[in-house]
């Protein structure tokens, strides 16, 4: 078997990392915790970085009207299904095609994670934003609007006294490295072609 189609049978297996580890982690620090308070993304689930991290975060957060973190999101079943696919679609494209669906499959990916991203925003965005008029706290910007609690989507932030992290994890790697495999086995599928063009 050729080294492209290896690699490309490689890059649609990593993505399947995403079961095992987690996809993002978001954590806060204060003063009043001395252990930082941490919530894992699964591609399924969210998980306690510490034992009740989260209930502990969704008590903190019901004083200023944030929303709970539920036990599950829509996404939590279309993600998973949404990973299967792409990776047995990619075993078929290693097996049965051409160096030139490798890139597809690269386009395929980079589409579909692009998009997951974005929903990621827009949830993050709802929860910062989408208060309950009727909490018990209630802070505002300088213009007098409500001041939203939305964490980073990447990077660092301070929230009024928390400084808030928002990080990809183990399971993002292992999905960037499959993508980024299926672009490298494309250009090795691509020399391999040339240098059997030369033989012949």
């Amino acid at each position: 078997m050729k080294k492209s189609k290896i690699l490309m049978l490689l890059a649609a297996l990593l993505p399947l990392g995403l079961f095992i580890f987690p996809l993002w982690n978001i954590t806060l620090e204060a003063p009043q915790y001395p252990i930082p308070l941490g919530m894992n993304i699964h591609i399924n689930d969210f998980s306690d970085a510490h034992p009740y991290d989260i209930k502990n975060i969704n008590l903190m957060n019901h004083y200023v009207g944030m929303k709970y973190i539920p036990d599950a999101i829509p996404e939590f079943k279309i993600f998973p299904i949404g990973i299967l696919i792409t990776t047995f679609i990619g075993l078929v494209i290693g097996f049965k095609f051409n160096y030139k669906w490798f890139l597809a499959w690269f386009i395929l990916m980079v589409v579909l994670s692009s998009a997951g991203l974005y929903d990621f925003y827009l949830w993050n965005h709802d929860y910062g934003h989408d208060l309950d008029p009727k909490a018990i706290l209630k802070f505002t910007n300088a213009d007098g609007s409500p001041m939203g609690f939305q964490p980073p989507f990447f990077g660092s932030k301070e929230i009024l006294n928390f400084r808030v992290h928002s990080y990809p994890r183990l399971g993002a790697l292992f999905l960037s490295l499959g993508i980024g495999l299926s672009l490298f086995s494309y250009f090795i599928g691509k020399k391999e072609r040339h240098s059997s063009s030369i033989t012949i």
